[in-house]
């Protein structure tokens, strides 16, 4: 089920909780693009898109849990959040170096290429879920 939540931004912001399983991806990228969509901001699109599937796809390959949450924000007019929550909070994401024939190991590098900025945050007793969130921040523009 996916939420919606007033902000003082006056946009709403959007989390589900999903499976932790590689299908996830997709559905995470249906919230990117509809919620992009619904703020008139097509154009980051393809890039959060891209975003999000590499937080859940490490969120599936590194934590533990059976379930993930996906968040979607727009804090300010030409900022976009985007944030997966997973239940393993010691393993955060790490710059890799790959040689030129691995197959894997570069998606970071392409959260940087994308995004503004990006990191992630433990969570604490304090939440009710316990874990670390994963979260980019991209500038964006209203569709003319």
């Amino acid at each position: 089920m996916t939420a919606a939540s007033p902000r003082q931004t006056g946009y709403p912001g959007y989390t589900v909780v999903l499976p932790r399983e590689p299908e996830t991806a997709a559905e995470a990228r249906r919230l990117v693009r509809v919620s992009l969509s619904a703020w008139g901001l097509d154009g980051v699109a393809d890039s959060a898109e891209l975003v999000i599937s590499e937080f859940v796809a490490n969120a599936v390959r590194h934590a533990r849990g059976t379930v993930v949450r996906v968040i979607v924000d727009r804090p300010a007019d030409d900022r976009v959040y985007l944030g997966v929550v997973d239940r393993a909070p010691n393993d955060v994401p790490q710059h890799q170096d790959p040689d030129a024939e691995a197959a894997d190991g570069r998606g970071l590098m392409m959260v940087d290429a994308l995004t503004d900025r990006w990191g992630y945050d433990r969570l604490g007793p304090a939440t009710r879920f316990w874990g670390k969130r994963v979260w980019a921040v991209l500038v964006a523009k209203a569709d003319a």
